[in-house]
């Protein structure tokens, strides 16, 4: 399996100013298969440890000198660490706040040493009171796989090339092949286990079952890692989040959790959900100007799911829908395929999603993003029915140099917006 995130890791080793890198990202994306597979790549040995229910290493960082660190280390692991040579990885981090520490004095007194680290809940322990080494350490997000690494794990490089290559005269010519692949990256999703049973025996039963047990492993976490008088409110947003997402307007209302609910009561259970890397919000801008974060609403936004496919999960979406035709489609209005695009976006393209809309306005866009010095609405469809007055008002209203529709329609550049197929968002 292969992940475009290791090509960022080998440039992060030729760095000369290289610092400890953090591997961020939500349980079961893939960090420790990522780390493991980059150091037997790119290095001669690894030295693996891992600080989960793991007594024996907890020592190990009672002395904050690294050549003690180091020795220990080799003593407790039998690997022989040796500086240009070795990958260090630090995994479940989080579990040792003394280690988390240690990357700040590795950073300024053992920059030759190669350590990356992660930590399924790390995002949690930073926001907790944890010490961290800001400023030490570099930060690389690690999602599911994307559309594109899908295609690699289904054997379909060259489908993978011609998107590489922007070719979209073939692409289009391969419209249906294309389709036929992204409609089971909507059930199967980017979660590598389910990818993996996927390519190894197209059993949609299978995916599912996984895609179960990983949504099972994050309701467990609520409640080994949460208060207890906030475990209700997080399984609520939690739950809520397809209801959310099946709306027409899908700007999360808290009425629809409980009857009068206020953001306040809930900011803390979103933050924890985010912190974990289970959501994403993508804020409203109320204004199309540059910078769009400079409009950003505190108080309106979109919450998305990690990965497509445990969306489905969450919702029950049945297998059998992959099989009827366009219908998994049209299936939650619409809420698959902008959970995808949302999720592509941020995967496999540089762009910060935001959305456009006011409190007043009769229209608003599914996402908006910022292209250098041009703000560009995107709106997404979810068949080849495209007829929407949204991005037509908009464009009038507002006359963007670029507009931008993700629809099951092929590629084609008309005079007002382009039209690019839901399957090559990366290359945006």
């Amino acid at each position: 399996m292969y992940r475009f995130a290791i090509e960022k890791l080998k440039k992060w080793k030729e760095k000369q100013d290289r610092l400890p890198l953090l591997l961020m990202g939500a349980r079961q994306v893939g960090k420790t298969w990522l780390m493991k597979n980059f150091g037997q790549i790119c290095y001669k040995n690894v030295a693996y440890v891992s600080f989960f229910n793991n007594a024996n290493v907890q020592s190990v960082f009672d002395d904050f000198n690294v050549d003690k660190i180091i020795t220990k280390l080799q003593a407790l692991l039998r690997v022989a660490i040796k500086a240009e040579e070795t990958l260090i990885i630090f995994d479940e981090i989080q579990e040792n706040p003394r280690a988390l520490e240690a990357l700040k004095l590795f950073a300024e007194e053992g920059s030759q040493y190669h350590i990356v680290a992660a930590g399924s809940l790390l995002g949690v322990a930073i926001h907790s009171g944890i010490s961290f080494p800001v400023g030490k350490v570099e930060m690389l997000d690690l999602h599911p796989l994307n559309f594109r690494e899908f295609l690699l794990a289904m054997e379909q490089d060259g489908l993978v090339d011609l998107l590489n290559q922007k070719n979209f005269e073939i692409i289009n010519s391969l419209n249906e092949e294309y389709l036929y692949w992204l409609k089971n990256y909507y059930f199967v999703g980017g979660m590598p286990a389910a990818v993996k049973a996927f390519a190894n025996s197209k059993d949609f039963s299978k995916v599912r079952k996984i895609q179960k047990d990983i949504v099972s492993q994050y309701e467990k976490d609520f409640g080994k890692h949460v208060k207890d008088n906030e475990l209700p409110r997080i399984r609520m947003v939690w739950n809520s989040i397809p209801l959310q997402l099946a709306k027409e307007n899908k700007k999360f209302f808290f009425g629809q959790l409980k009857k009068g609910a206020r953001s306040s009561e809930f900011e803390i259970s979103i933050q924890w959900l985010l912190d974990c890397g289970l959501i994403y919000k993508v804020p409203r801008v109320n204004e199309p100007r540059l910078p769009l974060k400079a409009y950003m609403s505190m108080n309106a936004y979109k919450l998305f799911i990690v990965d497509v496919g445990l969306l489905g999960a969450l919702s029950d979406l049945p297998a059998e829908a992959i099989l009827e035709g366009n219908s998994i489609f049209v299936e939650f209005k619409g809420a698959l395929t902008e959970q995808f695009v949302h999720q592509q976006l941020i995967s496999d393209t540089e762009y910060t999603p935001y959305y456009f809309g006011t409190d007043t306005a009769t229209f608003e866009e599914d996402f908006t993003i910022q292209m250098g010095m041009d703000i560009v609405p995107i709106e997404v469809k979810a068949s080849t029915n495209v007829f929407s007055k949204s991005l037509k008002v908009y464009v009038e209203k507002f006359k963007p140099k670029k507009a931008i529709r993700f629809s099951a329609l092929p590629y084609k550049n008309q005079t007002w917006m382009v039209n690019i197929p839901l399957y090559a968002v990366c290359t945006i």
